[in-house]
């Protein structure tokens, strides 16, 4: 009689490798727990950080769980086409390492800030700092919530004898484990790590393999057509829509700031830009849009029918990629994909922690208690306060899996309320507190509002531009009309 491995023990190979790489991720948390000093070193990785870790920290933290989940999906729907989204990563990037970095960089070196509301308290006023850093903190909490609960999610579908629930806590301690002890230095050496798992994942296993199972060119060309290779299969109106999200996040996200605060210099930090934007695209965003491309070739070829997705059957797009992953990769390789699409998803959750934590303890806590500290105390307290946090994000996740769709509106709210402040703030001539408080209300409010209420927009324009053409008319016109009242930190940059 034939002897066979069982199904799971042939899993217990990925289950190992998984192990691992979690392993690697808690003892880089555990070596900077030991290395760090002060909250220069937690916040902002003692401002010495070189280009390449920022860089790579960068990409890996904006593109996240999007790429593992977004590109898949976009690359399913519409082809090679769908790599345009990162285009926008890649303006976004440039831009605002020529027009912003210079500015905010001269700011954090005589100011030694931690956070991006400090920015506001600079130039408006404490009641605009305290109200960004509210709005960024609820934004970051919920986004790490969610990409946590998403991880989870893949776990627990790659592997079946692990509940979404155990998936969840695993994950989730590990990642705010690493990151509250940690800190920047943490997160920012275990997302080069994740990057470089993520890339040789790709590029030597999942893409090569993926392309033989489907058949190569001729089945790409003769099942999906034309169209799915071609670069013009989009409208104008989704590349306006992801310009107007994607390009504001470079001047409004706290992790990007914390970033631009740990680098050596202005020319360190601009370096990272440039090599975060080439990053995203073309190489990361071809990438994603293959692989989706390749799910699409194997379901209209019937590849998943033996899991009840058969062609015509209703597939959710963004479940094409790693259905495809776990349908063609042998043992042991499902393990270490699943480790890069992980890397993927926990860079983004460690630095959106991270964001949260510092929100908390510099622009709302800092506020109300200003005792003070010890260097010691000061950072012990930023380690519980970020825990604390990622507990809460656990629990959210867990529990409270609605409230995730309303955090991540206020990222929305965030976007189209901080981004024209910040650039009056940083460009104008005169700082005004007041019309920078209504400007991210109304601004953010309209953005809000139309998603909620799913309002069928002109054009089928995305919601963030009518949210941030209100902003700027609001503050423009409060500005104009409304004599301000000297702000009380305002000095020139």
């Amino acid at each position: 009689m034939e002897i066979t491995v069982p199904s799971f023990a042939m899993a217990l190979i990925d289950i190992i490798i998984f192990g691992v790489y979690f392993a690697t991720m808690l003892g880089v948390g555990v070596y900077f727990f030991r290395k760090n000093k002060d909250l220069e070193d937690y916040y902002v990785g003692g401002r010495s950080l070189s280009s390449w870790h920022i860089g790579l920290s960068v990409v890996a933290t904006d593109v996240g769980g999007g790429f593992s989940i977004g590109l898949g999906g976009l690359g399913f729907m519409i082809g090679l086409s769908g790599a345009w989204m990162l285009f926008t990563g890649l303006i976004g990037a440039w831009v605002s390492a020529v027009v912003l970095i210079p500015a905010v960089t001269k700011l954090s070196g005589k100011h030694k800030f931690y956070t991006f509301p400090q920015i506001f308290g600079h130039y408006y006023n404490k009641n605009v700092a305290l109200m960004a850093g509210l709005i960024s903190a609820i934004g970051y909490i919920g986004f790490t919530s969610s990409q946590l609960l998403a991880g989870a999610k893949l776990a627990s579908a790659t592997f079946p004898h692990i509940s979404l629930e155990t998936a969840l806590v695993f994950m989730g301690a590990i990642t705010v484990i690493y990151t509250g002890i940690g800190g920047l230095k943490a997160v920012i050496y275990t997302d080069t790590i994740q990057w470089i798992i993520l890339m040789g994942g790709l590029v030597f296993v999942g893409i090569p393999v993926a392309y033989y199972a489907i058949g190569g060119w001729d089945a790409i060309h003769s099942t999906l057509g034309h169209q799915f290779v071609s670069l013009t299969n989009i409208t104008w109106q989704q590349m306006v829509n992801w310009g107007i999200t994607i390009i504001p996040i470079w001047f409004v996200g706290m992790t990007l700031y914390q970033r631009i605060y740990a680098s050596k210099n202005v020319k360190q930090a601009k370096k990272a830009w440039f090599i975060a934007g080439l990053f995203e695209w073309p190489l990361m965003a071809f990438m994603g849009v293959t692989l989706g491309l390749f799910s699409r070739v194997a379901y209209e070829n019937n590849m998943f029918a033996q899991i009840g997705y058969s062609v015509g059957s209703a597939m959710d797009a963004e479940m094409g990629l790693p259905i495809l992953l776990n349908t063609v990769l042998p043992t042991g390789l499902i393990g270490l994909m699943l480790s890069s699409y992980f890397s993927a998803i926990l860079s983004t959750a460690d630095s959106c922690l991270m964001a949260a934590s510092g929100n908390v303890q510099t622009d709302i806590m800092g506020i109300f208690f200003k005792k003070e500290q010890t260097m010691k105390t000061q950072l012990k307290i930023s380690q519980v306060i970020t825990l604390a946090i990622g507990l809460l994000s656990l629990l959210l996740a867990s529990f409270m899996t609605n409230v995730l769709q309303l955090m991540l509106y206020s990222y929305a709210f965030m976007v189209s309320g901080l981004f024209i402040p910040i650039l009056a703030a940083l460009y104008g001539k005169k700082p005004h507190a007041r019309a920078a408080m209504l400007a991210m209300i109304i601004g953010g409010g309209t953005t809000l509002v139309l998603s909620v209420a799913e309002v069928s927009l002109p054009l089928g324009l995305d919601a963030n531009i009518f949210g941030i053409t209100a902003s700027a008319l609001t503050y423009i016109l409060v500005s104009r009309f409304n004599n301000p009242k000297p702000s009380l930190q305002a000095v020139p940059a």
